[in-house]
């Protein structure tokens, strides 16, 4: 198979023109053609000479993403089905708030982390997204919202993956997302996060970015995290809390941790006193997600006053805490639940 143009960078791409014999410079229009024009075939793109568009087309090939289902919730949220080149599936959700439009992109065909809450994990990991797949979410996305004249204005790394066990095509994706000649969306308008990985939010803390870093904690302790979150097994909460202390003091960023509330698993006022204690001190915040229901799960909802006691308990030891605002509750949001009655009927 070709490879994706959208797995290079425009430095990669200039090195490519340059083995080719090509001036540098086409590089940038082919980049401004690609994130700007946002043309969908080589032939396109008018000002690259008839010769240069015809070797690309022989050399590279456009990520296509095939429009299985579509879903529109009554609050704005649009999740897509896209189908992916060897019949595997991915989801990716475009919200609409009134700050703008953001877009949650995902890193894997499934997930191997084993979250025993997340409809991601049914059926494992299949295998790993390119770059380029990572990047045609947004692309595809963007040329949707161009009918009406909209922006993506930020990324959630937070479908279904670990995009930190996708590590380089992770950060491929980011720098052509932030490049100025390219989307050129915010950095601090970017967030990735990860169930904890620990050498490579090690390795994320030496990129000097200014993109946003999100850990999913679930849990206060060793214990009920390795319940929850088999990947506590191998990279325990006491190594995870130290990458993250490293993270702070090497960048003077905040970490935001991600906390899914289950019924009567995580959700007490002690487990808020104990995740408390452990946060205390750390440049932090905290988002609480009431957790989606998942047929294939037998997890409850917390009910919404032992929600507001969490939070007080986390307010009350001066812990930055907000209650994230639902979205797309009616169109099978949470993460990898599309995907996942599609192969049940796929299978059937």
């Amino acid at each position: 198979m070709k490879p994706f143009i959208y797995d290079y960078t425009l430095d990669q791409l200039q090195d490519w023109m340059k083995e080719n014999g090509e001036p540098a410079f086409r590089a940038g229009q082919l980049f401004d053609w690609l994130y700007v024009k946002r043309v969908k075939q080589f032939e396109e793109m008018t000002n690259l000479p008839k010769e240069l568009r015809q070797k690309l087309d022989d050399q590279f090939a456009f990520v296509t993403l095939t429009e299985i289902t579509k879903l529109e919730s009554k609050d704005g949220t649009v999740k897509y089905l896209f189908g992916l080149h060897d019949n595997h599936a991915i989801e990716t959700v475009v919200m609409r708030h009134n700050y703008g439009n953001s877009i949650c992109v995902t890193t894997q065909v499934g997930c191997r982390i084993g979250c025993t809450f997340c409809a991601s994990t049914l059926g494992g990991l299949k295998r790993n997204l390119t770059a380029g797949e990572i990047v045609a979410q947004v692309v595809t996305a963007q040329q949707m919202l161009d009918a009406t004249g909209e922006r993506i204005s930020s990324i959630v790394i937070m479908g279904s993956g670990e995009p930190f066990e996708n590590y380089d095509a992770t950060m491929a994706f980011l720098r052509t997302m932030i490049h100025e000649k390219g989307l050129n969306i915010g950095q601090r308008h970017i967030t990735v996060s990860t169930s904890g990985i620990v050498p490579s939010i090690y390795k994320f803390t030496e990129e000097n970015t200014q993109i946003n870093l999100a850990i999913s904690i679930h849990a206060p302790n060793d214990a009920l995290r390795s319940k929850l979150m088999p990947v506590n097994r191998r990279y325990p909460f006491e190594d995870v809390m130290e990458s993250l202390r490293h993270y702070i003091a090497k960048t003077g960023r905040r970490v935001t941790f991600e906390y899914a509330l289950i019924g009567g698993v995580n959700d007490q006022p002690e487990h808020a006193q104990e995740l408390a204690d452990v946060l205390k001190g750390l440049l932090c915040h905290v988002n609480l997600i009431p957790v989606n229901h998942v047929p294939e799960r037998k997890y409850v909802r917390t009910s919404r006053d032992e929600i507001f006691e969490f939070a007080r308990v986390l307010e009350r030891n001066n812990i930055n805490v907000t209650i994230r605002r639902e979205q797309g509750h009616d169109i099978a949001a949470a993460c990898g639940q599309l995907r996942a009655k599609h192969m049940e009927s796929t299978a059937r």
